[in-house]
């Protein structure tokens, strides 16, 4: 019994521990997000201090960061949607009529780092004038998106069972009919789950901003370089522009937290 009480003491304060370590730079940088530059850089103010808001209305007032919320939101919104419509009847296909080769195909797509593509990318979308274009910065992340939402889909669907399907079609049902008002409903937790990570994917990315796109569709990770310059640190503003662009994906990852962990869980066991 002693060493029960011991081990779940244990585990409860390695828990504790790791927690700690992982929400300290939430903690620190939603702290400095209400702090003045000289606040920040002193460690007399690490916890007590008078708040102020002056970090984000700079970062709304001065830096117009409303159009890159806009930019970025277009850009992950429609890359995710986009890469759900070729994605999902993709990975449907190809875990009904076992195409394996298929599937190899898109798991080394998805493993291959993402920077690989921005040289050719860059040649290819200047050629045909998609640099700094939301059309050319879609396209990019949904090379990303679509073979990680096909590869989490497809375990999904390989496990509805095939009876159901064709009592479907005996009862009048085309395979479009049954994909779409059969298939997909039940496979809902994984398309929730993986389309909520290919959406983190684009709202995060740095690399593909920095190569490909302009003024006119730079996303918030590159409009971050606005609070740098070669002699200072907005440490303040930088801070509350991290936190905005956090934010959004905390709160839909709330949201979504029961489907995420269903799909999560019924991937771990099919895969």
């Amino acid at each position: 019994m002693r060493t029960s009480k011991l081990a779940k003491t244990g585990y409860t304060g390695l828990t504790v521990v790791i927690l700690l370590l992982f929400l300290f730079p939430f903690a620190w940088m939603l702290l400095a997000s209400f702090k003045t530059q000289l606040q920040v850089l002193s460690p007399d103010y690490m916890f007590v201090f008078k708040p102020t808001f002056d970090n984000f209305a700079a970062v709304f007032q001065e830096y117009d960061y409303m159009k890159f919320i806009w930019n970025t939101l277009v850009i992950a919104t429609l890359s995710t949607i986009g890469s759900l419509i070729l994605g999902l009847p993709a990975a449907y296909g190809i875990a009904k009529y076992k195409m394996p080769y298929f599937a190899l195909t898109i798991l080394v797509a998805k493993i291959i780092p993402g920077i690989t593509y921005l040289v050719p990318w860059y040649i290819l979308f200047n050629k045909v004038h998609l640099i700094d274009s939301f059309g050319g910065m879609i396209l990019a992340h949904m090379v990303i998106g679509l073979p990680f939402i096909m590869w989490v889909m497809i375990p999904f669907f390989e496990d509805f069972p095939k009876e159901v399907e064709e009592s479907s079609w005996i009862d009048g049902c085309s395979k479009v009919r049954t994909f779409y008002q059969m298939v997909l409903p039940v496979a809902l937790p994984g398309i929730v789950t993986s389309s909520l990570l290919a959406f983190i994917f684009s709202w995060n990315n740095f690399m593909f901003s920095l190569v490909l796109s302009g003024e006119k569709t730079k996303t918030l990770p590159l409009a971050i370089y606005n609070f740098m310059s070669n002699t200072s640190i907005n440490w303040g503003a930088l801070m509350a522009a991290a936190c905005i662009i956090t934010l959004p994906v905390i709160v839909i990852a709330m949201l979504t937290q029961k489907y995420v962990v269903s799909g999560l869980s019924a991937g771990a066991v099919k895969g």
